[in-house]
């Protein structure tokens, strides 16, 4: 009986010091993991610090020095794109003349016959250049002044054998309209006055709105060859019939 207790003991503490062993081992291999985990964890962090800038490590923003910096290098980059505006390659306009006006196409004229009034009337010059009077047919007026189509109307009637001696007059009623594009409240097109500036016809269209740059605008019109030229112009240009006058947007 005595024996038998003591095999039971025995086992008893042999169990007791296997389970106390794996217990160690157990709490060993958990400490080993957390400090290799942590260990990585160092390592990771250590490498993101290595690659971020210092001043972001520190709060997050840029520094008073990378920011001076970056000022440094924008503002001449500024400076290059305020002088460079828009419109700073156009040619100036040239100054203007006081050159009879000579017609061109949406032009209104009134063709006044002396010799006979049934021949008189309102005409428009076509897209083509011509009007198209009774009996005498096209006349090409676009690029003449009104007193060349007198004389170049006198001149079919007397190859037509109208009149002997025809008397003609050409009168402007309503010059073709001006354009207005870009950084105007409406833009559009208006009929022109004589006398209308590029302030004008931009008043015409509501004025500027707020993008707007307010000391030029461009102006294209076309050559005595028949091609549209842009050209740069002031606010107190002239506009002739015609033409399309942009007002550019600025940048800042």
């Amino acid at each position: 009986m005595g024996q038998s207790t003591g095999r039971r003991t025995s086992r008893r503490s042999a169990n007791n010091g296997v389970m106390n062993h794996l217990r160690k081992e157990t709490r060993m291999c958990s400490r080993r993991a957390l400090w290799q985990r942590d260990a990585v964890g160092d390592r990771a962090t250590a490498q993101g610090l290595r690659r971020c800038p210092r001043d972001q490590r520190d709060s997050g923003k840029e520094s008073p020095t990378m920011i001076a910096r970056r000022l440094v290098w924008t503002l001449p980059l500024l400076a290059v794109a305020a002088c460079a505006g828009p419109g700073a390659g156009l040619p100036p306009l040239p100054d203007a003349t006081q050159a009879a006006y000579r017609l061109g196409p949406e032009d209104q004229v009134r063709v006044t016959v002396f010799n006979d009034p049934r021949l008189t009337g309102d005409f428009r010059v076509s897209d083509a250049g011509t009007i198209a009077l009774p009996l005498v047919g096209t006349v090409r007026a676009a690029g003449r002044t009104t007193q060349e189509v007198e004389r170049a109307i006198e001149q079919e009637m007397k190859s037509k054998n109208l009149f002997r001696d025809p008397s003609v007059a050409v009168q402007v009623t309503t010059y073709r309209p001006i354009f207005v594009l870009g950084m105007a409240e409406r833009p559009g097109q208006f009929p022109f006055q004589p006398g209308m500036t590029a302030l004008t016809a931009v008043a015409v269209a509501g004025g500027f709105n707020y993008r707007a740059i307010r000391d030029y605008v461009s102006i294209t019109r076309i050559g005595p060859d028949g091609r549209p030229v842009e050209y740069r112009a002031g606010r107190e240009a002239l506009v002739q019939p015609g033409d399309a006058i942009t007002v550019f947007e600025r940048r800042f």
